[in-house]
């Protein structure tokens, strides 16, 4: 069965692949085939994940899966949420993507520990939301959802990873998600508990592997 996935993020292609793997899937990317990027208009993960995967099924005309994801803060009212990859406003120009990237993710966080100052209640997790159709009308789509329970750290910490990994700890390991090795955050990150989840519901409800 091939299964369109609503990215073009390499890492995450890999990461499902061998999550998925005896599933009997092959997993492809909507560039591959030629297929843009979906609008994110929504305020929660599972409808923007929906809206994700719903456009890469019509354009595909076949199954897809979609991952919406980003990070929760309770005290933030649950920001930065759906919009944490540009929770900071961004100006100017920059000589690449990656460069933009690393200005963004120091943004991001700089703003992060602006609104925590003097907050005691850093409680925070990532949120990972999988959602897997079998065509662009799929009335009964898939739905799995991974949550990795952290707190805030007050200052960064570990070269690991990227986004708000240096400052997310995860008390359960003693450690900042960047201070974590590739091998051990993807063992438990939100999207691995999510992915999970996903491969029981494609057994069930797919007949799949």
């Amino acid at each position: 069965m091939r299964l369109v996935l609503a990215s073009n993020n390499p890492g995450k292609l890999a990461e499902l692949q061998g999550l998925f793997a005896g599933l009997g899937i092959e997993l492809v990317t909507q560039g591959s085939l030629g297929i843009g990027e979906a609008e994110e208009p929504h305020a929660t993960f599972v409808e923007n994940a929906l809206a994700k995967a719903r456009h890469a099924a019509r354009a595909a005309q076949g199954a897809a899966i979609a991952d919406d994801s980003g990070l929760v803060v309770d005290a933030l009212a649950g920001a930065p949420g759906v919009v944490s990859a540009h929770f900071a406003p961004l100006a100017g120009r920059f000589v690449d993507r990656e460069t933009e990237r690393r200005a963004q993710d120091a943004a991001n966080n700089a703003l992060l520990l602006e609104r925590l100052r003097g907050r005691s209640d850093r409680s925070a997790r990532f949120v990972s939301t999988l959602v897997a159709l079998r065509h662009a009308a799929d009335p009964e789509p898939l739905i799995a959802i991974g949550r990795w329970p952290a707190e805030i750290a007050l200052a960064p910490s570990g070269s690991g990873g990227f986004g708000y990994d240096p400052l997310v700890f995860v008390p359960a390991l003693g450690k900042t998600v960047a201070e974590l090795d590739a091998a051990a955050k993807n063992a438990v990150s939100h999207r691995a508990l999510a992915a999970r989840q996903m491969r029981a519901l494609m057994r069930d409800a797919w007949n799949l592997g």
